[in-house]
């Protein structure tokens, strides 16, 4: 019996598709990571962000997440991508330049400034070359710009003009985002120098961190009434999103070797033995110091351990993940719960969702404590100065290269943050008018999470209706009457 079964082009060897550098399982795995970290702004943060505030600001709060991984998405691949991982331009900066061509984008993916050179100039490691298209690294790094625009936004909740909003996301990403990716991925001085980061803990969380608490000093706290009292609208949706950042975290970090390779593994579990670690340790201390486990402090938890491993996720052994989980679930508790009520600076700046101790403090600690943990081995499956080691295992200088790489990544968002945000005040208001203060998402957007009302907002008659007993005599409906639009 004869077989005439036709096999597609695309399974057949030898093809224009299908290159002799491409590794079909490789490519497989980065679209699939890259899936999932956007997954994590979208629907993860989205969903989050629009539970875990006060209802009047569900939809503004959400949306403001939406907006952000939209428009980053289109100035990443217009000029934004190479400004982090193209041809040098400046120590710490890429040529800028698009990513839209078929020619660039189908090409095997390279990142021209990572060539690693001794220091008398001879080549120690070549430029970094994965086994997929250009196209796979350029969404791949695309989705890790957006979410850290949207953790940028958890700072800012409940008060930002939404026009400062959209002016303010281009500016930071080319600025202040393209700055840190080419700094430490890209090839930049920091990336010669041998500073680690794994997949983020400087590149995304310690800039969001830093850059949304002087954000928020800029645009302003909220009301009064908002600061004083700011329940969530749904807790379990809010957890929803959370497991969804959870669970997306795998291919934050298990994406970072660009290769599906046993250091892909190891990250993907410290990640999770870290974040686990963390959120137990976040819910013990909440009991034993406020009598009960909180729920949002659980998840405060969760996101901290996610964040502190995420610098040297697939870098350190497991035991060196729980130890890490132990101190992210404490120390950014101490600086949320005890230093916070305590320090007059940080009382004055409104950081709505606590981004400063989530991200900056958690990246901070995490980026440190890679310094301390990164084993000499894992070392030699990522990086590019083969004898990098952290302190417990000799490497003593390992520890100040981390504390001197964050610290260039928080004084330029110090800086560049502020300028952008006094250059946007000139043209409008950062902060919303009172009277949106006051009403939140109906006067923002003319929408509404829920068709409900009465959790403090103010009471429109020509949107909730009137209840007329007679001719003359109207009454409010009572607090939790679902109306009639």
């Amino acid at each position: 019996m004869s077989n005439n079964t036709t096999v597609p082009i695309a399974y057949l060897n030898n093809t224009s598709s299908v290159p002799d550098w491409l590794n079909k399982g490789d490519n497989a795995w980065q679209m699939m990571a890259a899936t999932v970290v956007g997954m994590q702004s979208v629907p993860g943060l989205v969903i989050l962000y629009g539970s875990i505030v006060k209802k009047k600001w569900a939809v503004n709060s959400a949306f403001m997440a939406l907006y952000a991984f939209a428009a980053v998405i289109i100035c990443w691949v217009t000029w934004a991508y190479k400004m982090s991982f193209g041809e040098k331009l400046l120590p710490f900066w890429g040529k800028a330049g698009p990513a839209l061509g078929q020619r660039f984008l189908i090409g095997q993916a390279e990142l021209p400034a990572t060539r690693h050179n001794y220091d008398n100039g001879t080549e120690q490691m070549p430029m970094i070359e994965p086994y997929f298209p250009m196209a796979s690294m350029v969404w791949y790094q695309c989705v890790f710009a957006c979410i850290t625009l949207i953790l940028l936004a958890g700072s800012l909740l409940g008060r930002m003009n939404i026009k400062a909003w959209m002016m303010f996301v281009p500016l930071w990403l080319t600025f202040s985002y393209t700055v840190g990716a080419f700094s430490l991925w890209g090839g930049g001085f920091l990336f010669q120098w041998g500073v680690i980061d794994y997949t983020g803990g400087y590149v995304i969380h310690l800039s969001s961190g830093i850059a949304g608490l002087t954000a928020a000093y800029w645009v302003g706290p909220r009301s009064r009434a908002d600061r004083e009292r700011f329940p969530p609208n749904n807790i379990l949706l809010m957890l929803a999103g959370a497991g969804l950042l959870w669970m997306g975290w795998a291919g934050f970090n298990g994406g970072g070797p660009y290769t599906a390779n046993i250091d892909s593994s190891m990250a993907i579990l410290n990640t999770n033995i870290c974040a686990a670690t963390s959120l137990l340790v976040w819910t013990w201390l909440d009991v034993i110091f406020f009598k009960k486990p909180s729920v949002i402090g659980a998840v405060q938890g969760m996101i901290t351990g996610l964040v502190c491993i995420t610098p040297g996720a697939g870098l350190v052994q497991g035991w060196a993940a729980i130890v890490m989980g132990i101190l992210s679930g404490s120390i950014p508790w101490f600086t949320m719960m005890v230093v916070h009520k305590r320090w007059t600076l940080l009382q004055k700046i409104d950081d709505t969702l606590g981004v400063f101790h989530t991200h900056a403090v958690a990246g901070y600690l995490g980026g440190f404590l890679t310094g301390v943990f990164a084993e000499p081995a894992l070392c030699r499956l990522f990086l590019p100065i083969p004898d990098t080691r952290g302190a417990a295992y000799g490497g003593g200088s390992q520890m100040g290269k981390q504390l001197v790489g964050g610290g260039f990544i928080i004084g330029w968002n110090i800086v560049v943050t502020s300028i952008i945000c006094v250059v946007i005040s000139f043209i409008m208001p950062l902060r919303m008018s009172e009277e949106q203060l006051v009403i939140g998402d109906d006067a923002v957007h003319g929408e509404e999470a829920y068709a409900l009302w009465g959790d403090g907002e103010k009471y429109d008659e020509t949107k909730h209706g009137i209840h007329s007993v007679d001719e003359g005599e109207h009454f409010k409906p009572s607090i939790g009457v679902t109306q009639v639009m």
